[in-house]
């Protein structure tokens, strides 16, 4: 079905957007309206089904609607960074696009998640990440592939990425031990059975997949991996089994909010240089 904002009464006075699918649940409207406002700039900010392959034809739509621009989530961001005719050194290097600006020119790409990410885990866990021992389950997804990359480039002391189906991870490890050979780096399944000492190591353990999105997922990994000396920061910003798993071990935990937030300020000062949508979007959250 081609793509549409016909179906949207909304779409009219709308400037902005996330899209993605699912989408609903989104909370970036939620964090951009009331920035947006306080900053007099007269635009709605809205949440967009975007159905898989319409990416392309969704940016054109937006550019004809006169959209200054759209945020990027799951399944669209590897799709958003094909359809974007410039990206900066931040997207390449993470290897997707979360953060897209409709200018007269160009369509151009950038990637706040690792950004967001990093922020987020200071400002909830009080970690810094150079020297860290971190693993990240889910690597293979667009945020998952970003953190890790960022991870990569922060000096992180090990990395390793975990994903249910080993290879498609494979690539990224390449490509990380290509740019950082001092890294010490492994990629494995889930069902790997050195997983549990390999977690058992680390400091950072961090959900990317999309278990959590629905309240009966499991966790993507098994409570019996988690122990008190860990951190767990779950990507996903609503309780989740993993986030459960992690307080009944005593373990320091931190769902996703900060890194909305903060990934979302970054996004914001994309499209409107120089502003400062913190308190504001902070309030819309409810942090």
């Amino acid at each position: 079905m081609p793509f549409t904002l016909a179906n949207l009464p909304e779409a009219s006075a709308a400037r902005l957007a996330v899209i993605g699918q699912p989408v609903a649940h989104s909370l970036s409207p939620q964090m951009h309206q009331p920035a947006l406002d306080e900053a007099g700039i007269d635009a709605r900010y809205i949440a967009l089904e975007v159905g898989p392959g319409q990416v392309k034809e969704a940016f054109i739509r937006m550019r004809e609607l006169g959209f200054i621009g759209c945020n990027v989530t799951v399944p669209h961001k590897f799709d958003a960074l094909e359809a974007c005719d410039e990206i900066d050194d931040t997207a390449r290097d993470l290897g997707a696009v979360n953060t897209v600006r409709f200018d007269d020119d160009a369509t151009r790409g950038t990637n706040t998640d690792g950004y967001g990410f990093e922020h987020a885990v200071k400002e909830s866990l009080g970690l810094k990440l150079p020297g860290l021992s971190v693993m990240i389950v889910g690597a293979g997804g667009g945020a998952g592939g970003a953190i890790a990359a960022h991870c990569a480039r922060a000096g992180v002391a090990r990395l390793i990425l975990v994903n249910r189906t080993e290879s498609k991870i494979e690539v990224l490890g390449r490509t990380l031990r290509e740019r950082h050979p001092r890294l010490d780096l492994a990629t494995l399944g889930t069902q790997d059975t050195v997983l549990p000492a390999l977690a058992a190591a680390c400091t950072l353990i961090v959900n990317t997949t999309s278990l959590g999105l629905k309240e009966s997922d499991p966790s993507p990994l098994p409570a019996g991996y988690l122990h008190s000396n860990h951190h767990v920061f779950d990507t996903i910003y609503k309780p989740t089994a993993l986030i459960r798993a992690a307080e009944a071990a005593g373990a320091h935990h931190a769902n996703g909010h900060l890194m909305l937030l903060h990934q979302g300020i970054a996004a914001f000062r994309f499209w409107f240089p120089g502003s400062d949508p913190d308190a504001a979007m902070r309030r819309g959250l409810g942090l």
